[in-house]
């Protein structure tokens, strides 16, 4: 049976030939109990992804499901997605095998740095769960195979917006701080910071203590 517009006949090709994509346990919870939030979650990585366009080695600290990374690596970059959690990483190697530029492996950062070099590096959602007794040690580690003119970009929730967070949300949040608080930081590492405020999809240049969310994007990465 042909579809009654033909162009839209390539869909259905695609999906008899190749299946359906399927969700992340991240994503699919995401899907089922607060389906905006997915929206917000992937543009969060299409932030990134226009940031490091252009880029050709990409690692992501923190890739969890590796669901939205498919965003990053749709402008030509090879990606390595590194979480701590064994369960995730096996997932996403399983789930998105089809995709042969992104990998996916277990890395722990308190315990060492990933191999290879990077012109570009992104965590989102990964630094408020860090100790602060931890921190340094975690950055240290992370930006460690960025390359001397490479980008970092790191994603955070707001220390203002954890009063409306939801309890799943928070879980796990022992690390939040105001904008201002993490441009100081990410400027003892880097020569240059710019901030900014994401509210729902939305990326700013606002007032960042009415942002939700933050972002930081990092370049000239200090000497150690």
């Amino acid at each position: 049976m042909l579809t009654k517009e033909p162009q839209y006949e390539i869909q259905f090709k695609s999906l008899k030939e190749q299946g359906a994509i399927a969700l992340g346990p991240t994503t699919s919870h995401l899907w089922r109990s607060d389906p905006k939030h997915l929206l917000f979650f992937l543009s969060r990585y299409k932030f990134v992804a226009k940031v490091l366009a252009g880029k050709k080695n990409i690692l992501e600290v923190g890739c969890g499901d590796g669901f939205g990374s498919r965003l990053v690596t749709q402008n030509g970059a090879k990606l390595v997605g590194a979480d701590f959690d064994p369960l995730f990483v096996e997932d996403a190697q399983k789930r998105e095998a089809w995709d042969l530029d992104r990998t996916f492996l277990v890395a722990d950062l308190l315990e060492g740095s990933v191999e290879g070099h990077f012109d570009g590096i992104y965590s989102l959602d990964v630094i408020e769960h860090i100790d602060p007794k931890d921190e340094t040690l975690f950055l240290k580690n992370a930006i460690k195979p960025l390359s001397d003119d490479g980008v970092l970009v790191v994603g955070t929730p707001s220390l203002e917006s954890q009063s409306y967070a939801s309890v799943w949300s928070k879980a796990g949040h022992i690390n939040c701080r105001s904008g201002e608080d993490w441009r100081k930081r990410f400027s003892e590492l880097f020569e240059n910071v710019f901030v900014f405020g994401m509210n729902d999809e939305v990326v700013h240049t606002g007032f960042l203590p009415m942002s939700h969310y933050l972002f930081f994007v990092c370049t000239g990465k200090k000497k150690a």
